[in-house]
């Protein structure tokens, strides 16, 4: 279901004042439990009591329900949910069925409302509206598309007034900008606006980082106005950096690809509203090297990393994109008794230029990843780490990087390694010891 506006939500509030409470709500801290579907949203709020409330809202009406004890209808964790909803951050995840609690209640209002079991059951399983959904869909990129245009005049004022100053800008600064964008319904650019506020005042080669963004910056607002023509791949990398969520089950519709499958590293992330795991995967017959993204968000436990180095029986659906593909498991993957190294190792140059003709394509895709051959980890002037190939290019490591295990386990001699390429620098995920590959 296409995901409503945040106006749409202020407009079932009660009063101006649940709005408010709403706001301060809708963040995922006290929500645990949280999830959608095509027709419902659901979640438990932590209140002041022992027992969190448990929140229920029909998409199709709405119609909202909270074990609290408001008279407010719908009350503050009703809009909030909702709020955190419509923000498409991941915080509530697609599911393909609801919670008990929830799924008991819109069988009862079903029921209520059915004149009959055969009338109850048609509207147990009523479809969205299509009219309805078209609408909220016009709405949306209107919306987006007045939050571009914001954007767009931002960063042209930003490069009129020059970067040197920007260091000196409060983060109030750039939070404001996010928060527009947040309310435009781009919830990706916001969290690399918000990004880029501690990068500036924490990177050593902040201008030239910053530049970069706004590079890819002005390019998502240029690709915006010209998505009518874009192909179903181009638009799929539009919408990841905006942060417009793919519905997993248009996703499992796709073309699925079938192969044995090496977990070649795992890193977790958590920037204190979410958290996510990457996984990398690389199909023995195809070649290809793909993304395994998981989520939790509140009390949410994300769910055990493969172990790298072991090899997967599996079968995946790539989300639309033209380059460092997105995947899911179509079925759960099996475990096979196998273990399998790297391969397609190559220099640091080489994997400056698969970088290169990766953003060719995809100018978005910031992480890009690349499989070493025999370079040495070794610690810069400042602390910073590194590794140096056999011709002595070296690429320097992300300031979280694991140089001190790297060290420790290779004893400062080459070694093959995977790793995240960020812009110029790069995140190891996992080396090769005593031809194993293992995590770092």
């Amino acid at each position: 279901m296409t995901r409503w506006t945040p106006q749409q939500v202020a407009a079932l509030a009660p009063d101006a004042s649940s709005v408010a409470a709403a706001r301060r709500l809708a963040r995922p801290g006290p929500w645990s439990d949280t999830g959608s579907t095509d027709t419902l949203v659901w979640g438990k709020c932590q209140g002041s009591g022992k027992t969190p409330y448990q929140v229920s809202i029909d998409l199709t009406e709405p119609a909202f329900r909270c074990t609290c004890p408001s008279r407010k209808f719908p009350c503050k964790h009703g809009l909030a949910l909702l709020m955190l909803w419509v923000e498409g951050s991941g915080s509530v995840r697609d599911a393909a069925e609801a919670a008990g609690f929830a799924a008991e209640w819109a069988a009862e209002r079903a029921a209520r409302a059915a004149s009959s079991s055969a009338a109850g059951a048609a509207r147990a399983g009523r479809a969205p509206d299509p009219t309805a959904q078209a609408k909220r869909l016009e709405e949306r990129l209107a919306l987006m598309t007045s939050g571009i245009d914001d954007f767009a005049r931002w960063l042209g004022d930003l490069a009129r007034g020059g970067t040197a100053s920007v260091r000196s800008q409060p983060y109030a600064w750039w939070d404001t900008t996010a928060a527009r964008l947040v309310d435009a319904q781009l919830p990706g650019l916001a969290d690399q606006v918000r990004s880029m506020a501690s990068d500036v005042a924490t990177r050593p080669d902040w201008p030239d980082h910053l530049l970069a963004a706004m590079g890819r910056w002005w390019t998502v607002t240029r690709a915006w106005s010209q998505r009518a023509a874009a192909d179903d791949d181009a638009a799929g990398d539009l919408r990841t950096v905006l942060g417009w969520s793919v519905p997993t089950e248009s996703v499992r519709q796709r073309e699925a690809l079938t192969d044995r499958w090496t977990v070649l590293g795992a890193h977790r992330t958590d920037d204190g509203r979410l958290q996510q795991q990457r996984t990398w995967l690389r199909g023995e017959a195809s070649g290809e090297t793909v993304q395994v993204l998981d989520f939790a968000a509140g009390g949410q436990v994300l769910p055990m990393a493969r172990v790298v180095g072991s090899v997967l029986d599996a079968t995946l659906a790539r989300y639309p994109g033209k380059a460092v593909h997105r995947a899911l498991f179509v079925d759960e993957p099996v475990v096979t008794d196998a273990r399998a190294g790297l391969a397609d190792v190559a220099s640091v140059d080489a994997a400056h230029a698969k970088a290169a003709a990766t953003w060719a394509v995809n100018p978005w895709a910031w992480r890009v990843p690349v499989a070493l051959a025999h370079v040495r980890a070794t610690i810069l002037e400042g602390a910073a780490g590194a590794l140096v190939d056999e011709v002595g290019d070296a690429l320097r490591l992300t300031e979280d990087s694991p140089v001190w295990p790297l060290l420790a386990l290779t004893g400062g001699h080459p070694t093959d390694l995977f790793a995240e390429l960020e812009g110029q620098r790069a995140r190891p995920l996992s080396a090769v010891v005593d031809g194993e590959l293992v995590a770092l």
